[in-house]
């Protein structure tokens, strides 16, 4: 078996122009965003639908468990069909997803279209390695961050404009509003995006079947992929948890859950940062301090006394912190995994980002099933252990 999957030459300087990597970014947010609009939500949707405090994990789990499915089944074709086309078409399924979300009544179906929510949303996922197709060597790790910075920027604004938009109208609308946009983007990607035509070495059986021989041999992909799954597990089980915490605790509206859910935009700057510190060869020390970003985060939660404003500011800046840091090394692992190889760029992608997401899926089921038995004390305790743990395995290196 081959593990060639296309055959490409080198792109040119001027491949990705300001106006193309700035509509990449752009689609990177709006698709990114699909996974994150129900995590400040969970509340008014598990009432609505009929679940337990318990199980309301699992309107975000769902979309996760999905995207996570997506990453190792469908971002892989990156490396075999034509690139806009199959970004386009997975987009269309995310749209329809959405639609069926929105007007869901019951929990079994909205928690099927969470799933394929999830399912459409790994477009995202082929775009970032397209993204890095067309851009040189020297400058791969900036535009990578820089088409980074939108999905970042998709996630954090994600979660404020789900809240403003429940506030003023319901959260079913949040849904509806998400299906048109995704309709719009799929006619701006058609009339923008250039053809990227892989010429496939390989039908789509083998494709598959030769992932589990990257992660066999390539241990640069496992640890990168393993960095970010502590991290990603700590931030989806923070964002899953701290809507139901700032709702009990501090007694927050949904508009005032919104306007918290703003601190983690600042969390967008950490993504050309890392870009550009990886393409100057300093991938190692961001990394630890991506780290500790996340550490400290949750240990300033236990600053001030509970319900107070000093703890509320402190939560505040731990969003920050975990925001910042998750972010920055998803960048970091992103530059690290495309010099591996271009024929095989999407199925490295998948790999990494399955890894990391199925952690996501956990952290945020066990954040709702701890935060239900053990309150804040337990969630964030289990928060902490995950970037410590990664820190941990970083020293090994």
């Amino acid at each position: 078996m081959t593990m060639n999957a296309t055959i490409e030459t080198a792109p040119e300087a001027d491949a990705v122009s300001q106006r193309l990597t700035f509509v990449l970014a752009a689609a990177c947010g709006m698709v990114a965003a699909n996974i994150y609009y129900a995590q400040p939500l969970i509340g008014p949707i598990s009432a609505a639908l009929g679940l337990s405090h318990a199980a309301a994990g699992l309107i975000v789990t769902m979309t996760q468990i999905g995207y996570g499915t997506g990453l190792l089944f469908i971002v892989p074709l990156g490396d075999l069909v034509e690139n806009r086309t199959l970004i386009c078409t997975v987009i269309a399924l995310g749209a329809a997803a959405l639609v069926a979300a929105g007007f869901a009544t019951h929990a079994l179906p909205f928690l099927i279209a969470a799933l394929f929510i999830g399912l459409g949303s790994v477009a995202v996922q082929i775009i970032v390695p397209y993204a890095a197709h067309l851009a040189p060597e020297a400058i791969r790790g900036r535009v990578v961050g820089n088409v980074s910075t939108g999905l970042m920027l998709g996630i954090m604004l994600a979660r404020p404009a789900s809240s403003f938009v429940t506030a003023v109208l319901s959260w079913h609308a949040v849904f509806f509003c998400s299906a048109a946009l995704m309709i719009a983007l799929i006619v701006v990607l058609r009339l923008t995006l250039p053809k990227r035509k892989p010429v496939a070495r390989m039908h789509y059986g083998a494709l598959l079947l030769s992932m589990p021989h990257l992660v066999r041999t390539m241990p640069l992909l496992r640890r990168r992929a393993l960095y970010q799954a502590g991290l990603f597990g700590a931030f989806a089980l923070f964002w899953t948890v701290v809507p139901l915490q700032l709702a009990g605790q501090f007694g927050l509206t949904q508009g005032g859950i919104a306007l918290f859910a703003l601190a983690g935009v600042s969390g967008v700057f950490a993504a050309p940062i890392a870009g550009r510190l990886a393409d100057r060869g300093h991938s190692r020390i961001a990394t630890l301090a991506a780290m500790l970003f996340v550490a400290l985060g949750f240990l300033l939660t236990h600053v001030g006394a509970a319900g107070s404003t000093l703890n509320l500011a402190c939560l505040v800046v731990a969003a920050i912190a975990i925001d910042f840091g998750v972010q920055g090394n998803v960048v970091l692992g992103f530059r690290a995994i495309f010099v591996l190889g271009h024929e095989h760029r999407s199925r490295l992608n998948g790999l990494y980002m399955a890894t990391f997401f199925a952690a996501g899926a956990a952290g945020s089921a066990v954040g709702a099933w701890a935060f239900a038995q053990g309150g804040w004390a337990l969630a964030s305790a289990i928060g902490l252990a995950l970037p410590v743990a990664s820190l941990i395995y970083a020293t090994t290196e």
